[in-house]
């Protein structure tokens, strides 16, 4: 199994955020063969074996996403084992996914969110200026969080109001940056530098902690949450993710071209920028009210 963690992270490129969900997966799977049909080695598991496991998820009333997760665990896993010859055929070529809702993704209104980052008052210190720094680059670029994660000062060309990205994959696309984006990572660099005096590393990492250490997934966490819970009660409205939603959600209202706004996203297909589509109905009876003799 490490090699296999070792082959997600190395070439696969996977987060690591998903290679420790992969790791959690795997090890309640191997934990069931063992404890229901005394299997130490899931390698040697063949498609009943997997569909029992899968029927005991669905019987525990979980969420049909997180089966699918699991599932698609398994198929990156056996996939893997054919490819290296651990396995002469793929279990999970006979296993199906369980059928999920489509749940459209929650995003946060735009006055709301222009109120927070024009009108709010961050703190006037090292951690206010991150903040506020954590908050516009997440809506301003719809980046994720793990490329927020990964973004270095050499990434940037504040000169050509650019970001470089590096997004699943290990795949790289250029981001523009506004002009009052621009201006918050300005301040907020010159005050690292002078908190850290570490102007010559532009190789280090843009975001770092109150002790110039780089930051780490829950704090990120913590601080939109802490700043969004200000706009909205919503518990769907207050996680990093709900600001790349808004931000696409908000360019698809304004006009933008859908395959323009996959581009900015990062996105592999036109059918994963698709779902905001809906989002867009309010945009759409404004310009039917606008455009039609008899509305």
């Amino acid at each position: 199994m490490e090699l296999f963690f070792d082959y997600l992270r190395f070439e696969k490129r996977y987060s690591p955020h998903t290679v420790v969900s992969y790791q959690t997966d795997l090890r309640q799977f191997g934990e069931f063969l063992k404890a229901t049909y005394e299997l130490d080695d899931p390698a040697r598991a063949d498609h009943t074996l997997i569909r029992s496991w899968v029927v005991q998820l669905m019987q525990q009333q979980l969420d049909p996403r997180t089966v699918n997760r699991k599932i698609a665990c398994l198929r990156s896993y056996y996939s893997y084992l054919l490819r290296t010859g651990a396995v002469v055929k793929n279990p999970m070529l006979r296993i199906t996914s369980p059928k999920t809702a489509k749940k459209l993704p929650d995003f946060v209104p735009e006055e709301s969110l222009n109120n927070l980052l024009n009108s709010f008052e961050f703190p006037d210190t090292f951690t206010g200026a991150r903040d506020q720094l954590i908050l516009e680059l997440l809506y301003g670029t719809g980046m994720r969080l793990s490329e927020l994660m990964g973004i270095r000062l050499v990434d940037l060309s504040l000169p050509g109001s650019t970001v470089r990205v590096t997004g699943k994959g290990n795949k790289q696309r250029i981001v523009p940056l506004n002009p009052s984006l621009v201006r918050v990572l300005e301040q907020y660099i010159a005050r690292q530098q002078h908190e850290f005096g570490n102007s010559g590393n532009t190789t280090g990492p843009l975001l770092v902690t109150d002790k110039g250490e780089p930051l780490y997934e829950k704090l990120v966490y913590r601080t939109v949450k802490h700043y969004l819970s200000q706009i909205t009660t919503a518990s769907g409205q207050q996680h990093p993710h709900v600001l790349r939603h808004s931000f696409a959600t908000h360019l698809l209202g304004k006009g933008a071209d859908l395959n323009a706004i996959k581009e900015l996203l990062g996105h592999a297909n036109l059918a994963a920028t698709q779902v905001y589509t809906h989002l867009s109905i309010d945009r759409l009876k404004s310009v039917f009210e606008q455009a039609h003799p008899k509305a």
